[in-house]
């Protein structure tokens, strides 16, 4: 999930559709994936902060290893990527990643440049065009989707 601004209603009913091993939330507004974990205490989430999210602790990415694959979760602004990806993509691939996830656009996109797989699930909002992102990960293989919401 990325973008979801004050909204858990949404992210609550895509668990309930996905049955996810793990919910990945890429910032604006964290507070609502800390707010998921109170709602939803036996998921596992992980979390980085987005531009509206002020200062905080909590890194703006992470790097995760899940089922071997190397993923890196960030908001996307400290990339700039609404002025284009190139600057995430070019970082992930030298840092060796397998799957670069951020948001910040509000537009969702599954990409692949070589090995890397490119996705932003979207906004998860309720506002606009909702969506978020599965990635599923089985038997070393990769595969990235967006769901539209509304």
């Amino acid at each position: 999930f990325s973008d979801s601004h004050g909204t858990i209603r949404y992210m609550q009913d895509a668990i309930r559709a996905e049955q996810p091993d793990l919910v990945l939330h890429l910032g604006d507004v964290m507070r609502d994936a800390r707010a998921l974990m109170e709602a939803e205490p036996e998921l596992r989430v992980e979390y980085v902060c987005g531009n509206c999210d002020g200062f905080s602790a909590q890194p703006d990415e992470k790097e995760l290893v899940l089922s071997g694959r190397k993923i890196l979760m960030t908001h996307g602004h400290l990339y700039h990527v609404k002025s284009g990806i190139g600057f995430a993509v070019r970082n992930a691939i030298d840092r060796g990643m397998d799957v670069l996830l951020f948001g910040h656009t509000h537009e969702p996109l599954v990409d692949r440049q070589g090995a890397l797989w490119i996705m932003n699930p979207g906004s998860i909002r309720g506002w606009g065009m909702t969506t978020y992102g599965v990635m599923e990960l089985e038997q070393g293989k990769t595969d990235c989707r967006i769901v539209r919401v509304l």
